[in-house]
């Protein structure tokens, strides 16, 4: 991931579990739409990532879910804005969806 301070990356974690819950999907739903285990959604929810672009694929993901149930997301303080900005960033395995 990005480089984040502790206090920067407890928020992050917050906001994937408060969207999480938002979304209204269970962890094996959003893990088979998401081509991966229920394990490793975990991990990526908790920044514990092996892609620096997962935890993008999984915000992307929550809110899609979030805004077609009509709702508000709550925001990322870190997770913000088109991810194509960030240079180092594979924008292709990020619009791919998948975190496989």
């Amino acid at each position: 991931m990005m480089s984040l301070t502790a206090d920067e990356a407890a928020a992050t974690i917050v906001e994937f579990q408060q969207n999480f819950e938002l979304a209204g999907v269970s962890l094996d739903t959003a893990a088979k739409d998401l081509h991966t285990s229920p394990l490793h959604l975990e991990q990526v929810m908790n920044l514990n990532v092996t892609r620096i672009e997962e935890p993008w694929i999984l915000r992307n993901y929550l809110v899609k879910i979030i805004l077609n149930h009509e709702r508000e997301p709550v925001p990322f303080s870190k997770l913000t804005g088109n991810p194509k900005r960030y240079r180092f960033l594979n924008h292709q395995y990020i619009e791919e969806g998948k975190l496989a």
